[in-house]
């Protein structure tokens, strides 16, 4: 069984690398490229002797939904009603787009963020909702322990330097049995050997982002991460483009219900 799937992998492999040409050189790219510079040219210049917390100084220009993010919703939406979620809390929740549009489908909804800008723009567009201005690596408390039902959080584990602080926190506000909802730019191996081959990396992952992406997970080791942080993995998805190329990745993991499990 496995070597025929691994011959039709073989098979497949011309046909999904002509699909990643395509996919690598159109618009969706250049816009993302786009965005990165924007992203790059709105963090502020370091001063001082100082190690600066680029999270916490990356800014917004808008309220609105990025593009980059939005595809992901659907499927957001779609897991907290399947989970059954009463109370969520969206963690690195940006300028509160994601937040407002879980509001408006009658969640109970708390963001938690690290940038001053995002954090502004997320209390002026949803003055009702409640914004936190605090981190991963910060005291998940200040939020409330094990008070929520699912936990969301959408592209970010991917910024992060210490990515086990996410799932610490993450742990903390989750009640048992509750649900972690995780996403994340996809690198498996196809994906990564069309990147390479089209010579798009420079466009996927530039070094000329500040506050980029310095972390690319795969379904590996975002599930070792989740064992590690005590969590159980319930389902992967793979969101955006076509098989074995995503975008992104969705991962639902659950708290254990009771302490040990």
């Amino acid at each position: 069984m496995r070597r025929t799937l691994q011959q039709a992998l073989f098979c497949s492999l011309p046909a999904l690398l002509w699909s990643s040409v395509r996919l690598y050189s159109g618009p969706t790219l250049k816009s993302y490229s786009r965005h990165i510079r924007r992203s790059s040219q709105a963090l502020p210049p370091q001063t001082g002797g100082a190690t600066r917390d680029y999270l916490a100084e990356y800014r917004y220009d808008s309220a609105e939904a990025a593009h980059t993010e939005k595809y992901l919703w659907p499927y957001v939406v779609s897991l907290c009603a399947e989970l059954g979620a009463r109370r969520v809390i969206d963690i690195g929740c940006g300028n509160g787009a994601l937040c407002r549009e879980l509001a408006n489908r009658g969640y109970e909804v708390v963001g938690c963020e690290p940038s001053a800008d995002g954090v502004r723009l997320a209390r002026s567009a949803a003055p009702e909702l409640v914004f936190h201005q605090i981190g991963v690596d910060d005291d998940p408390s200040q939020v409330g322990d094990e008070s929520f039902d699912v936990v969301i959080t959408t592209e970010v584990i991917e910024h992060l330097v210490r990515p086990r602080n996410l799932l610490r926190f993450a742990k903390k506000v989750l009640r048992p049995g509750g649900h972690l909802i995780i996403s994340t730019p996809f690198h498996g191996y196809l994906k990564n050997l069309a990147l390479a081959l089209t010579n798009k990396w420079d466009s996927h992952l530039t070094p000329l982002w500040d506050g980029g992406h310095i972390k690319l997970w795969s379904h590996k080791t975002l599930s070792q991460l989740l064992k590690e942080g005590g969590f159980r993995l319930v389902r992967f998805i793979g969101a955006g483009r076509i098989p074995l190329l995503w975008k992104s990745m969705i991962m639902v993991a659950q708290k254990p219900e009771e302490p040990g499990q």
